[in-house]
């Protein structure tokens, strides 16, 4: 572990024990399940802890569902899942108004989405207006039915996947909604190794039709209400140096080239011109690559997901190391590409890698 600085957090070394030991605990009980994809067991939990929402975006077959299911039964949380389809109405989601004959009035009939963990499966397979539908809950924690606004359940957390290899009859998420997730992991193929224990951990089903291994119910509860609140007090006392806060912004308004164009109108430098030589080393820069930048929230993300990745390394304090770990979750979903990086061949975690080279590690 390393030395802590002068001026770190409150985190003291029993907590951040305490806290390790959650998460590894967490670890082990998703690996009996899930194996080769350590990426996506802490991006979930990253989530979880940060409160946030996360897209999950990977081919079939990549065990999406079973996380999602697992953590569900090592959390102890209630969940549902919504499979997206072209015909699916928006109060399918968040629930609707029934007339009830005997007593001459409409009463409430609430949706699956009144849960603590929702996955909305293969997400992009619904029109805008059922997507939508999702807006309000993400974003308020709340729904509105009728003329009746109600509270969602806490804690509320929405796990969406998609299927990046199939357009035909999709329907792509828009920007708005892309920014209420707080990360978007991308789930690739495992190693032969990885696969080869995958094989051997799901060799006794055959003649099962499949189902075999779908029980959770033999599932370490090692993520209870109150360990998921130890860790969110553990992250919320990492510290983080002002310097620290400094790169965190920098690295969005880097994503910005209307924050650029500004500056060369105004002759001012914009906030991340510290950064243009290094932008300049790799060609003819980055930003022609960039239609539209991260928001704020952006910066607000990628502070409270460097905590956590801080915290996940055992450390009292925020490194640039954890920012840059975090950057490519929190970012790759909230920039908007221009045709040329699609010409290019660059695809949104291309530009993040070279926005990072870009600025000036404090």
């Amino acid at each position: 572990m390393t030395d802590t600085p002068p001026g770190a957090g409150t985190l003291s070394s029993d907590d951040l024990i305490r806290a390790k030991d959650i998460v590894e605990r967490y670890r082990r009980a998703m690996a009996r399940r899930i194996v080769g994809q350590g990426d996506m067991i802490d991006g979930l939990l990253t989530a979880l802890i940060a409160g946030g929402h996360i897209l999950l975006e990977g081919a079939p077959g990549l065990a999406k569902t079973l996380a999602v299911k697992c953590l569900a039964a090592i959390t102890g949380l209630e969940f549902k899942r919504i499979q997206f389809t072209p015909d699916l109405l928006p109060a399918d989601i968040t629930g609707t108004l029934v007339w009830e004959p005997g007593r001459s009035e409409f009463s409430v009939r609430k949706g699956p989405i009144f849960t603590n963990i929702v996955l909305a499966d293969e997400i992009n397979r619904a029109p805008a207006k059922v997507q939508s539908a999702l807006l309000e809950a993400m974003e308020e924690y709340q729904v509105t039915i009728g003329e009746q606004t109600w509270p969602l359940c806490e804690p509320f957390f929405v796990l969406a996947t998609q299927n990046p290899i199939e357009h035909e009859g999709t329907y792509p998420l828009p920007e708005a909604q892309l920014d209420r997730f707080l990360l978007k992991l991308k789930i690739d193929y495992p190693g032969v190794e990885d696969e080869l224990n995958i094989v051997r951990l799901n060799r006794d089903e055959a003649g099962s039709g499949g189902r075999g291994g779908r029980s959770f119910g033999d599932m370490e509860a090692a993520l209870g209400a109150d360990k998921i609140e130890a860790l969110r007090t553990a992250a919320a006392n990492i510290h983080v140096d002002g310097e620290i806060e400094r790169y965190i912004v920098s690295i969005v308004a880097a994503t910005r080239p209307a924050r650029e164009k500004a500056g060369s109108r105004t002759g001012r430098k914009p906030p991340h011109a510290g950064s243009e030589n290094a932008v300049k080393g790799h060609g003819e820069g980055i930003y022609r690559y960039i239609a539209f930048g991260a928001s704020p929230r952006a910066s607000i993300a990628l502070y409270h997901c460097a905590r956590i990745r801080a915290l996940f390394a055992g450390n009292t304090f925020v490194r640039p190391e954890d920012v840059k770990s975090a950057a490519l979750l929190v970012l790759r979903h909230r920039l908007s590409l221009s045709y040329e990086a699609e010409a290019d061949g660059l695809d949104a975690d291309a530009v993040i890698a070279r926005i990072l080279a870009s600025v000036p590690v404090p």
